[in-house]
C-alpha cells in the first residue's frame, strides 16, 4: 500500500487548529499523518468509512494538549472530536472514535471484534511514539519512509517538555493519559 501524502479532511480539520497550536502545528500534523498512514499499513483492507474514522480521531487523539493547556488531554480531545462529528452529521461514528482517542495510550491489547479499529489506532500511535522501535510487524522501510515523508520537527521533544511540566504540576499523577 502506498503512503498517503495529502489528506484533506485532515487539513480541513487541523486547520482550525492552527492558530491555538501555533509552532506546534506542523509537528502535531506531521505525528498526524504519519499515525494515520501506520493505521493504513496495519490495516490494508480498510473500507473508506474506516479511513474515515481514523483520519478523524487521528486530528483529535491529541488535541486537548494545545485547546485545554494540559496532558491530561484524553476528555477534552474526545469532547472536541464529538462536537465536530455532531457538527458535520457523524454521529454514528462516535462510539468508535471515542475508544480510538481514549485507548490510544493503553498499555495492553485491546480486544473488542465490534471495534477492530482501537487496536489498529493503539498500535499506530505506538509505532510513532516509540519513534519506530515498536513496529507490529511493519518492515522496517515502511517505517522509515513515513517519518521520513512526514518529518518529526521536534514533536517527540515537545512531548517532553510537556510531561516534564506535567510532572511539576502534578508529580502524583504526571502521566494521566495512560490505561491499563
Amino acid at each position: 500500500m502506498k503512503i498517503i501524502r495529502h489528506i484533506p479532511l485532515l487539513e480541513e480539520i487541523l486547520g482550525d487548529y492552527q492558530k491555538t497550536m501555533g509552532d506546534d502545528y506542523i509537528p502535531y500534523k506531521n505525528h498526524v499523518c504519519r499515525v494515520i498512514n501506520f493505521c493504513f499499513q496495519l490495516r490494508p483492507d480498510m473500507d473508506d468509512e474506516q479511513k474515515e474514522k481514523v483520519i478523524i480521531a487521528g486530528c483529535f487523539h491529541d488535541i486537548g494538549i494545545w485547546t485545554d493547556d494540559t496532558l491530561d488531554y484524553l476528555p477534552p480531545s474526545v469532547s472536541a472530536a464529538k462536537a465536530y462529528l455532531h457538527r458535520t452529521g457523524r454521529m454514528a461514528c462516535s462510539g468508535e472514535i471515542e475508544l480510538m482517542i481514549n485507548l490510544h495510550h493503553k498499555l495492553h491489547r485491546y480486544e473488542d471484534k465490534a471495534n477492530p479499529l482501537v487496536e489498529v489506532f493503539r498500535r499506530a500511535d505506538l509505532v510513532d511514539v516509540s519513534l519506530g522501535m515498536v513496529k507490529f510487524g511493519l518492515s522496517p522501510d515502511i517505517v522509515e519512509n513515513i517519518k521520513n515523508m512526514f518529518p518529526n520537527r521536534g514533536f517527540h521533544m515537545r512531548l517532553t517538555q510537556l510531561a516534564a511540566r506535567e510532572f511539576y504540576r502534578h508529580p502524583f499523577r504526571p502521566l494521566p493519559f495512560l490505561k491499563w
